[in-house]
């Protein structure tokens, strides 16, 4: 009996440290803007080519416990082993609950962002002749979670009027005043966090309006 209760425990926590593997690479940047430590947010970003693997071994770990669970018990032909009740690591409730959580680390990536919207930047007045777009290519973004990072790091810049991220295309557009802040001073915001400008494309908004 106690056998089978540490095969129960050692399946639910192999699911749950695979399912927390995968979407490590996405927890840890929501991490960073709660913490306020942004520098760390691009540590695990090496882990997400490897995500599509933690997923079938979460799924393959979590099916095999729970065919262990829902397979015919064989009849036991001795009364040598005791009839009382399973224990709670044993049962069907401790397994739902490990399916669940591991669900929700691996479906993380795509609620992140409604969980830690980016920042919003309060409204002021900007002369068209100050008002720049700046275009940035970003090396390492993998899911809504460093969006939430990249964006909430740069709005803290003063002068930065509106920020927008997409790991998918790993590009930023910013919209900001040059009177206040200069292109090197959002670039060195998205750095710290871990991540890198690897290109960058300026647009003067004074030029659409002639």
């Amino acid at each position: 009996m106690k056998n089978q209760t540490k095969k129960q425990k050692r399946w639910a926590g192999a699911g749950i440290l695979t399912a927390f593997a995968a979407s490590l690479c996405c927890i840890t940047p929501v991490l960073a803007v709660v913490a306020g430590v942004s520098g760390i947010a691009s540590t695990f970003s090496w882990l997400e080519p490897l995500r599509p693997v933690f997923i079938a071994v979460t799924v393959l770990v979590l099916g095999f416990a729970w065919y262990q669970q829902l397979k015919p018990k064989k009849e036991i032909e001795c009364d040598c082993e005791e009839n009382g009740e399973k224990s709670f690591w044993q049962s069907k409730k401790f397994l739902i609950i490990i399916t669940i959580a591991a669900a929700l680390l691996l479906t993380f990536p795509y609620y992140a962002q409604k969980i830690f919207p980016a920042q919003r930047i309060a409204a002021t007045t900007v002369l068209p002749v100050n008002l720049q777009n700046l275009e940035l290519q970003i090396e390492g973004m993998t899911c809504t979670g460093c969006e939430v990072n990249v964006n909430n790091a740069v709005s803290k810049v003063a002068g930065v009027l509106e920020v927008k991220s997409d790991y998918k295309t790993g590009k930023a557009t910013v919209k900001f005043d040059d009177s206040k802040t200069t292109v090197n001073e959002i670039i060195g915001a998205v750095n710290a966090t871990g991540y890198k400008v690897v290109g960058k494309n300026i647009v003067n908004e004074r030029e659409n309006l002639n």
